[in-house]
């Protein structure tokens, strides 16, 4: 008797009773959502808004870097920033300063969205859940910037011969249709691989960077600095383009000659391999020949990051909010 006493009391399936759900749980309406809320699209657009942004407010100081590094057939003269700047000027008048910027538009905007978006959907395979990887965020800045380089480069070289002046273009037409009757297409990727190994070391220092600098501000001051405050990727964003910038400065030193080269009496190359170009740069200019424009290039990648950024994660705030109030319209009371 006292065994069965001691038998358990819910032996039967019935009696166990389902556990009551709050009166607002529909389960038939949970759905998986996007990476971030946000749908490929949106992220394209949000990437492009951001990268017109960024190039258009920083283009001058972008002029006065690729003067600095364009490699002449006359001596070499060390300019200063402010030198180069007084130069063109003096030389061609304040409007020379946004020559090319024709060119920046049409290629910074479609770029930029192959960017981002690429970004965003390489970041969430690679991450495997995990947001704080910094090894994901790298090799999908890699990813991203090959994606977009093969978009921009083609405006870009344009955008680059622009910027040097002396009349030689009446505009971006006239320039892409010179190039293509005397130098033919692969003029317009001369650059390509050039700018692919620039670029993957590049975006993967800033986007490291940028991703570790955000969560460091926010481990700092977690009251003040929250993850969607403007100022959080504005600061994060300047320093990861800073530190990119410097980093990569002799690549891009490269990439200028191979994009400029025959303009306005800039060396002529038998070939693109990068190796030729640095030993011609270092036999005409030194070692400090591959550094020329650092601290342009520096003053405008950490402004401009800080800009892209803040624009891109304001857009995707945007985007979010707008997902979120269809959303709410939608459901069923």
């Amino acid at each position: 008797m006292a065994a069965t006493d001691a038998s358990p009391k819910f032996q039967q399936p019935t009696d166990f009773r389902p556990v009551p759900q709050p009166p607002d749980f529909h389960p038939e309406l949970v759905v998986k959502t996007p990476h971030d809320g946000l749908h490929f699209w949106q992220y394209m657009v949000a990437g492009s808004i951001a990268g017109s942004f960024e190039h258009m407010a920083m283009f001058p100081v972008d002029t006065v870097k690729t003067h600095m590094q364009a490699l002449r057939s006359c001596p070499i003269k060390s300019v200063s920033v402010r030198q180069a700047l007084r130069s063109i000027i003096q030389t061609e008048g304040p409007s020379a300063l946004y020559r090319g910027i024709a060119a920046m538009g049409l290629g910074a905007g479609p770029a930029h969205a192959v960017y981002f978006s690429v970004y965003e959907i390489c970041k969430e395979f690679f991450s495997r859940g995990n947001p704080n990887n910094p090894a994901a965020h790298a090799i999908s800045g890699v990813c991203a910037t090959i994606a977009s380089d093969t978009v921009f480069t083609p405006m870009d070289m344009v955008k680059q011969r622009l910027q040097l002046g002396n009349n030689m273009y009446k505009g971006v037409l006239d320039c892409v249709r010179t190039v293509l009757r005397e130098e033919g297409f692969g003029a317009f990727y001369a650059s390509y691989r050039t700018t692919v190994l620039m670029n993957a070391p590049f975006t993967a220092v800033h986007f490291a960077t940028y991703e570790a600098a955000k969560r460091g501000l926010k481990e700092i001051s977690s009251d003040s600095a929250d993850d969607e405050r403007l100022a959080v990727h504005a600061t994060a964003g300047a320093a990861a383009g800073a530190l990119a910038a410097v980093v990569t400065t002799p690549l891009d030193v490269v990439k200028t000659q191979l994009q400029c080269q025959g303009v306005c009496g800039c060396n002529r190359y038998k070939s693109s391999a990068i190796g030729d170009v640095i030993k011609t740069i270092v036999e005409k200019d030194g070692y400090r020949g591959l550094m020329r424009g650092w601290i342009p290039r520096m003053l405008f990648h950490a402004p401009a990051a800080a800009i892209s950024w803040s624009t891109y994660e304001a857009s995707k705030a945007f985007f979010q909010k707008l997902n979120d109030s269809s959303s709410n319209s939608g459901t069923i009371k």
